[in-house]
């Protein structure tokens, strides 16, 4: 198993990440179009988010909507949603089994046990990671494509938001994290494959003392 220092350190990527999961399955800004127009005091910015639309005026004023409707919304958001949720659930999942697997703790029985639960831990964090690569590459896709047709009118292109590159770095955050803890899990087992027990082997003349007592019993 790594040291303890190292999957200390994984798992603080594991909670920035889990923290910037939740945070940007909920802000509003993934994607942002800024309209000044032609007086800057009648400047707004408009955001969308997986969850609602807002719009801040440069007044001062802030106006959200939620979106209720779930099927009147394009695929890819529906994709997203779904995918941030599942993961923010799994890095949750994956901080718990951490926290009783990781080699500073006193939880999670012995050596082989902790061993396991973090290697199942670190998978929890890996597959998180990929649920959030998931869906900030798509938006992001989607954005740009849409940024560059010429067909559609600039009062409706938008830019990626902070919430998808908080969604990239925590994303990276959990497949880190995940990774050093699938590593550390592996490379134990690997070492007692290498190194297995030493057996003990009983001198030759106890062996034949022992087969010569054996074969008089059947006599």
């Amino acid at each position: 198993m790594a040291s303890a220092g190292l999957q200390f350190f994984a798992f603080m990527l594991a909670l920035f990440g889990v923290f910037g999961d939740i945070a940007a399955t909920l802000l509003p800004n993934w994607k942002v179009n800024a309209d000044v127009g032609s007086n800057i005091i009648t400047a707004i910015t408009q955001m969308q988010g997986l969850w609602m639309d807002c719009t801040w005026y440069s007044t001062g004023m802030f106006s959200c909507t939620l979106k209720y409707s779930v099927l009147s919304l394009p695929v890819y958001i529906q994709t997203a949603r779904t995918t941030m949720v599942m993961s923010c659930i799994l890095s949750a999942f994956g901080i718990c089994i951490t926290t009783v697997g990781m080699k500073c703790t006193k939880l999670g029985g012995d050596t082989e046990s902790k061993s396991h639960t973090c290697f199942a831990g670190g998978v929890c964090f890996i597959l998180a990671g990929i649920f959030g690569l998931v869906p900030t590459s798509w938006y992001t896709r989607e954005i740009i494509s849409n940024f560059l047709d010429q067909t559609i009118p600039e009062s409706s292109k938008h830019e990626p938001g902070g919430a998808v590159y908080i969604g990239f770095i925590s994303a990276g955050f959990l497949l880190v994290a995940g990774v050093i803890f699938c590593t550390s899990c592996f490379k134990k087992q690997q070492r007692a494959w290498v190194y297995p027990p030493k057996q003990q082997h009983l001198p030759s003349t106890m062996q034949e003392s022992n087969a010569g007592y054996n074969l008089k019993d059947y006599v």
